[in-house]
């Protein structure tokens, strides 16, 4: 897939990693302040469906608001708010740790997500990313990622009922992650055709 220009009303794998595969993440507190810049930047301009951060790379599924549900300040520039939180988040880590630079690859990558399907793998693959990469055994387990969030019965920034809606229910979704955790060799080797980040 390509790497798309943003549009309303498209969903989106939004991914970037670290400059020469540096940490972007260098301990807890910097998790929780990426997910606040989140926050502000983003949930104005965009539905999110899951994420992970890991240490030097980060998968964000999400789904760009109708045009007509944007800020206006942003109906033609809806890449803005993307800059402001890679900049913001930069600025802080280079402050905070005396660092200089890009703490960014220079090119966030975003592929648009054609069906359902493929959104419901994308789903499963981002929450798998932490055993993809040898960070824990046991994805439920993974603090940094949406999970968990959806097997909580309280309020999030996320879309669950959508997302729950598109899995057939709780029981289903945790059953996809579950089958897909014990067939994760075939679903890596599957889905890293559609060119997601490794």
């Amino acid at each position: 897939m390509k790497n798309d220009i943003f549009e309303a009303g498209v969903i989106y794998h939004f991914y970037n990693r670290g400059n020469n595969q540096e940490n972007i993440f260098l301990e807890d507190k910097n998790y929780f302040y990426f997910l606040q810049l989140l926050k502000k930047y983003l949930l104005p301009i965009c539905d999110i469906y899951a994420y992970c951060l890991l240490k030097n790379h980060f998968h964000i599924a999400l789904k760009i608001k109708e045009k007509q549900e944007l800020p206006e300040k942003y109906q033609e520039k809806i890449h803005l708010p993307f800059s402001n939180l890679f900049n913001s988040y930069s600025k802080s880590i280079n402050k905070a740790y005396d660092r200089k630079g890009s703490l960014f690859q220079e090119h966030p990558q975003r592929n648009r997500v054609e069906n359902e399907e493929y959104l419901r793998q994308l789903i499963v693959y981002i929450h798998l990313n932490p055993v993809k990469h040898k960070f824990i055994e046991d994805f439920k387990e993974y603090k940094h990622s949406s999970f968990k969030a959806y097997l909580l019965n309280k309020e999030t920034n996320l879309d669950k009922e959508f997302v729950l809606e598109l899995f057939g229910g709780i029981e289903n979704f945790i059953f996809y992650h579950n089958q897909n955790k014990i067939k994760y060799e075939g679903l890596v080797e599957d889905i890293d055709n559609f060119d997601l980040i490794s």
